[in-house]
Parts: C-alpha cells; structure tokens; sequence
C-alpha cells in the first residue's frame, strides 16, 4: 500500500507544483523555497548533534505549538529546533512568534512525502526525534524515520469520530503508519481511544496546550488600540470565518439587527480572501472599512457597519477588541475552529452548530457557562444582539469563559514529560 501511496505521490507531483504556483499568485509565499519542499536544502547549515524536529502544519497549529516550544528549549538547553510547515502563513506566524528564540530555531517547509524527500531531510538535519502537532500523520515521513531511529511523537494529537472513519477507509497504509508512531500525546480521552483503533501502541492523555498559551503583551497593546479606534461601540467578532459563513451571517445582519450603534468586525480563515470579502460585504449595501487602512490615531468612522480583519497574526489583538466572539468554521460542516483564545480573554463565546474537530472542548465550554450554541446566522445574531443589550449578562458569560480556560492549563508539562525518556538527558 505504501509503495502504490508513493507512485501516487510522484505522479501528482507536477499538479501539486502547478497548483503551488497558481496560489502563488494570490499568496506569493508559495512560490518561495521551492528546494525545501523537495527535500533539498544545499549549502543550509546543520543544526547540530541536539536537534528536535517539529512539525506545525499551517497557522493555528504554529500558535499552538508555542507554548510546547518554549518548554523544549528551557528543558533542553543545548537543543535547537528546526520547525517545519506546509504554508506560508504559518511560517509567517512562526517568524512572529519565534524571533524571541534567535538561532535556536530555524524554520523550513515539510518536503513533500515521497519517501526520498523526507529521508532527505532527516539526514540533513539529523533530528533526535520529530514532534506532528495534532493531526499530522505521513505514512513516508514516519517510516523514514523508523528507517534512521528516530522517535514519532504526535503531540496535543486530536481525531474526530469522521477523521477515524477515513482514515480507517484507507486500510494498511495508516495502520502501518499508525504503528511507527513512538507517542501519542491525545488533548482528550476520546481522542486518545480513537488513536489506539488505529493501532498506535504509546498513548497519553495530557490535555491541550492551546490552554497554555500565553497572550502576547503586544497583541493586548493592539487590541486596546484598536478598541480605542472603535470607541464605545459594542462589537461583535467572527473569528476565522470560512468560505459560505460570511454570506449567512451578511445575510442575517439584514434581517436580524444589532443594537444600532453595534460594529461587525469578520476576520475571515484564509487571507486571499480579504478582497472578496470586502466586496461581498459591500454588495449588501453596507459601509465597510478594513484593519489595514487604519494607522494609529485614526479612528473607526461613526458611519462603518462591519470592519474588515484583513491582517495576519493579530487574531489575539482582535479577540482583545471585541465584546463577544463568534468562532467560525461551525456555521456549515466545516468542524470549527479553536475557541479557546477568546475564552482566555475572558471573552463570551457563541459556536455554531459544527463543532466535531473540537466536540468536546465545546461542550464543555458550554457547560460551564462561557459559550452558547447557536443553530444558525440568524440565532447568531440574535443571540450576539441580546447579550451586547444585556452588560451584566455578557460580563458573567465572559468570566465564565476565563475561569474555564484557567481550569484547564497544564498540558504542555505533561507532554514534556511524557517526551522526556526518547531524548537524552
């Protein structure tokens, strides 16, 4: 099976190249270190004997993998890190993130997973062990690095019931991956029981780390600019919206009214979108602004019904300068995004009705007061327009949500400890 998988690979190599360019030309990052993705890195240093290899597949999974990165580097002093990703956003992020850290961490584009380029690059940088954030498994890369003996670890590791079912349709080929993972450090018991069906033998249950992370003082300092921009408007925020989301909740906005005054701030997932939804929200007949045309002491005008969040990497700042938060991905059955960055700020959180990539941090979230479910766009509005009317009861729902998101830390001292025995002391 694997062998079919990698003659598979190599026979859609070029559409993968060509389908690289063309988003290139919307996202001119992917037409950049073409060489890593092939596995080729020429006169690139080494990083040395105490290498840790992590892989943080776009932006999300790079935030995540924050707090886990800087616990590697405090346990391990003289290891440095060489942190891989699919996307440019997500290199982009860890740029942002990781600067702090110098040449401690290096940063490269996962090679493509026909079995040469991947061993390629595990001979390159010699890593002693590599780290998949969440969801990550790649039948060659595992096997290449059971062919050089060195340690899988999949950490903060979730799996849907859906994603179970696929990956069982797919037989030997992620059985046989499934058994060359060393670890799995499963976020839930549930996601840890579904792991062991694929027949990984090493399970853990550490919780996850995005509980961990920590706001950058920074994105608090933007997030009370922009605030200030805003001025004493209520806003509502639609974090991370998908392709389709916008349309219903644009479309709901015209018939579910918020409080007059109130601001629509929609920072859509993917930034080749930002365009189109700024004539998208225009074609409802709406006065819109974008985030990167305001430059400090301008101010939001009176007169702008939605803004659009079309900068990248300041999610926090924008979590920081809303009054409620709607997490996108759950109004059609895309299985939603991470609520637990606005329920760190201490912000209340409404979900819709898609939830199964994150099922059970959402129904606990609810259960503890800091997150209401809605149906669809229009009970999204409704429900944003009663609570933005209501002070008392959107300051109670977002102490809730803080209070849940506290309760939960201490997952990146587990995962550590659980990594310790497959790296030397």
């Amino acid at each position: 099976m694997r062998l079919l998988y990698t003659l598979a690979w190599w026979l859609a190599l070029p559409l993968v190249l060509a389908r690289l360019w063309l988003r290139g030309r919307q996202e001119p990052g992917y037409r950049q270190h073409w060489g890593e993705r092939l596995g080729f890195y020429g006169r690139q240093a080494t990083l040395g004997p105490d290498t840790i290899w992590l892989h943080a597949v776009s932006v999300g999974e790079t935030r995540a993998a924050e707090p886990l990165i800087d616990a590697l580097l405090a346990a391990w002093p003289a290891c440095r890190i060489v942190l891989t990703h699919m996307t440019p956003t997500g290199r982009a992020t860890g740029k942002s993130l990781f600067a702090k850290h110098g040449a401690r961490l290096v940063q490269r584009y996962l090679p493509y997973d026909t079995g040469a380029m991947p061993a390629r690059f595990i001979r390159h940088f010699a890593p002693r062990i590599c780290i998949l954030m969440e969801t990550e498994v790649w039948p060659n890369l595992i096997h290449q690095c059971n062919r050089y003996k060195v340690p899988v670890v999949l950490a903060n590791a979730r799996l849907s019931q859906r994603s179970l079912g696929k990956a069982q349709r797919l037989g030997k080929l992620i059985a046989d991956a499934a058994r060359g993972i060393t670890l799995v450090a499963a976020q839930t018991q549930d996601d840890a029981d579904r792991v062991r069906q694929l027949g990984v033998r090493d399970v853990v249950v550490t919780g996850s780390i995005k509980f961990d992370v920590v706001v950058p003082e920074a994105a608090l300092a933007t997030g009370a600019w922009l605030r200030g921009a805003i001025g004493q408007r209520p806003v509502l925020l639609c974090a991370s919206t998908r392709e389709g989301e916008e349309q219903l909740i644009l479309d709901a906005l015209t018939r579910v009214s918020l409080p007059a005054n109130a601001l629509l701030l929609i920072v859509p997932r993917h930034p080749q979108r930002f365009d189109e939804m700024e004539k998208l929200i225009a074609a409802h007949g709406l006065a819109v602004q974008r985030r990167s045309g305001l430059a400090q002491g301008d101010a939001v005008a009176a007169g702008t019904q939605v803004l659009l969040g079309d900068s990248m990497g300041e999610m926090f700042a924008y979590y920081a300068a809303c009054d409620c938060a709607f997490v996108g991905g759950s109004l059609l059955p895309l299985g939603g995004q991470n609520l637990i960055e606005p329920a760190a700020l201490g912000k209340p959180v409404l979900i819709g009705p898609h939830t199964f990539n994150f099922a059970l941090v959402t129904e606990q979230a609810i259960a503890a007061g800091g997150a209401a479910l809605v149906a669809d766009a229009d009970a999204l509005m409704a429900q944003a327009a009663a609570l933005l009317q209501d002070p008392a009861r959107l300051a109670a729902m977002g102490e809730k949500a803080l209070a849940f998101a506290s309760q939960h830390r201490g997952a990146t001292p587990r995962t550590i400890a659980a990594i310790q025995p497959l790296l030397p002391a």
